[in-house]
């Protein structure tokens, strides 16, 4: 489905006309907006959501400051922009003092109103795939096989089976692991994670039961491990291939039997939770390689999910640019209303080695660098001419392949005095294979001779 960015704004305001007018231009631009009466429902209703504008009253109670100063502390980046009855000088130095990015004098002029969302809560349209939380983690993309990846995570999250999820770095596997877990019957429950490859296999283990007290040296304090706390919820084991063989074996036992015992303790602990494990690595070969344990891999993959890197859903690129552009706006307050088409023709025709994750930092970069109202790499020629010697490589070397390929058919067909049945036995491939590509190299010889002929009857 193609929606527009689902966008949060707070509005830290008691004036009634005020108000009224910043909810009406909200609403026509497809963003929610919830007011704060005074500073401290704006401190309760900020803890509680996830903002991309906070617009705040200078008086709020005589607190408007206070607020903005809070604010800052939590959320630097986050767009902040004071309502004042009076511009003045003092009062516009005060609030850059503070980390407010702009005052607007009441009574609100719509225009500028309107203005400001421009640069700082754009809304591109962008192909949403799935979403989950509501906004917080949306799957952005319409190509066939991102969706079926989404379809196969909405059928498997109804279920407790456990769930392998596969993928480069950076495709989005977390993303989909929040979204089985919201779509799930556990949705109410935790969604815990824990990153594999970032703990040490000594600390692994107290990380993922628990230890008691005195159980090693600072241990001053019985804690809770990540299973414990994710009881009742999900559990995410992110990069599972990471662990060793001694934690493999403890973690097949306790996903088989749901307990365990916390470290340097003797009672066990009853645990109730989904595992969703993640991987950017050929667990399957792993396992061929008796680098991980088959026993553990079999239930760890309840159901398989692999995400396609960004090279194998090109279309997706597009969408994802305005995603970013929607997503890191407030930072630059720049309104984009163009995208230049040399940028985006090297976005599509560039392999993305990074995936989801290089695209992003790349928008970003050029949001940060760039000026005016097209996004471009004209402020940041060193990342096009990356992305155009990347792709130049890529051709060549497909080229290079084609050619070894059909130089190779044509020696076997010599070999064998133009038996295609003995060539295409000679190859390892079937005669239907052969016949086919010697169609092409015949469709193409052609196509050659017929440009070659256009270009000889031209007029000079």
């Amino acid at each position: 489905m193609t929606t527009p960015p689902c966008h949060n704004v707070l509005l830290v305001e008691s004036d009634a006309a005020t108000t009224r007018t910043v909810l009406e231009v909200l609403a026509g631009r497809g963003v929610r907006g919830v007011v704060a009466r005074d500073a401290a429902q704006a401190q309760e209703r900020f803890e509680a959501g996830t903002w991309d504008l906070v617009l705040c009253d200078l008086a709020a109670g005589g607190k408007g400051m206070d607020v903005v100063r809070r604010i800052k502390d939590r959320e630097p980046e986050l767009p902040v922009v004071l309502l004042a009855d009076a511009c003045d000088q003092e009062t516009t130095v005060r609030a850059v003092r503070e980390g407010c990015d702009d005052v607007l004098r009441r009574p609100l002029d719509r225009d500028a109103l309107l203005g400001l969302l421009d640069r700082v809560v754009p809304g591109h349209e962008v192909a949403v795939a799935a979403e989950a939380d509501a906004r917080a983690y949306r799957i952005v993309g319409r190509s066939p096989r991102l969706r079926e990846a989404v379809a196969l995570a909405r059928k498997v999250a109804r279920t407790s089976v456990p769930v392998l999820i596969c993928g480069e770095s950076g495709t989005g596997k977390e993303l989909f692991a929040h979204l089985i877990h919201h779509a799930s019957r556990r949705a109410r429950g935790p969604q815990v994670r824990v990153n594999c490859a970032a703990v040490s296999e000594s600390l692994l283990e107290s990380e993922l039961f628990g230890h008691e007290r005195g159980a090693f040296t600072g241990a001053v304090t019985r804690r809770k491990g990540r299973f414990e706390m994710a009881s009742g919820g999900t559990l995410l084991l992110d990069e599972v291939t990471e662990t060793g063989p001694r934690l493999q074996a403890e973690l097949l036992r306790v996903l088989e039997q749901q307990d365990f015992q916390r470290v340097g303790g003797s009672t066990s602990v009853h645990v109730n939770v989904r595992i969703v494990s993640t991987t950017n690595r050929d667990l399957s070969a792993m396992v061929r390689d008796g680098d991980f344990r088959p026993d553990l891999y079999y239930r760890l993959a309840g159901v398989r999910i692999h995400i396609p890197p960004l090279r194998h859903r090109r279309e997706d690129v597009p969408v994802l640019v305005r995603h970013f552009v929607n997503q890191f706006a407030g930072e630059t307050q720049r309104r984009i209303t163009r995208f230049d088409p040399e940028m985006m023709e090297l976005f599509t025709g560039y392999t993305w080695p990074g995936n989801v994750r290089q695209l992003r930092n790349m928008v970003r970069t050029a949001l940060v660098l760039g000026e005016g109202e097209v996004l471009s790499l004209a402020e940041a020629p060193w990342l096009a001419a990356e992305l155009a010697q990347s792709g130049q490589t890529t051709v060549a070397r497909t080229l290079c392949l084609d050619e070894v390929e059909r130089r190779t058919i044509l020696e076997a067909l010599r070999i064998t005095d133009s038996h295609q049945a003995r060539a295409a036995e000679l190859l390892g491939i079937s005669d239907r294979t052969l016949r086919a590509k010697l169609r092409r190299y015949r469709q193409e010889h052609r196509m050659e001779r017929e440009d070659e002929e256009q270009w000889i009857k031209a007029p000079a």
